[in-house]
C-alpha cells in the first residue's frame, strides 16, 4: 500500500506538524488556531481522521507524523502524472516549463537530477 492521500486542508495541517513534531496536541491546537483559524474541535477532528488513516499518530497527547512531507509530495505527483499525463514524464515537464520561466539555477538543478538518474 502506498502513501495515503492527504487533502489540501490536511496538508496545511501536516505542514505545521512537520515543522513542530513531535508536538503536544494542545500546542498543535494553538498553532492551527494561529495559522489556519481552526477551532479546537476542528483540529481534534483532523487529528483523529489522519490518525485513523495512518498518516499521523497521537499517543499520550503527543502528535507526530507517520509519513514524511516528501512521501506525500511524491504520492501527489505520481497521482497527477497518472491521471493527467498517463505517466508520461516528458509531457509533464513540457507542460510545466511552457507556463513557468525557470532560472538558470533551477535548470542546473533539474539537469543534476536527470544526470543522477542516468548513472
Amino acid at each position: 500500500m502506498g502513501t495515503p492521500k492527504v487533502f489540501e486542508s490536511e496538508y496545511k495541517f501536516c505542514s505545521i506538524l512537520w515543522e513542530n513534531e513531535p508536538v503536544g496536541s494542545m500546542e498543535l491546537v494553538k498553532l492551527c488556531k494561529e495559522r489556519l483559524g481552526w477551532s479546537k474541535s476542528n483540529t481534534y477532528m483532523v487529528i483523529r481522521r489522519l490518525a485513523e488513516r495512518g498518516i499521523i499518530k497521537n499517543e499520550n497527547a503527543v502528535v507526530s507524523a507517520l509519513v514524511t512531507k516528501q512521501q506525500v509530495q511524491v504520492a501527489e505527483i505520481e497521482e497527477l502524472m497518472e491521471t493527467r499525463f498517463d505517466g508520461d514524464v516528458p509531457a509533464f515537464l513540457a507542460a510545466f516549463t511552457k507556463q513557468k520561466s525557470l532560472s538558470d539555477k533551477q535548470i542546473e538543478e533539474i539537469m543534476k537530477i536527470i544526470d543522477s538518474v542516468k548513472e
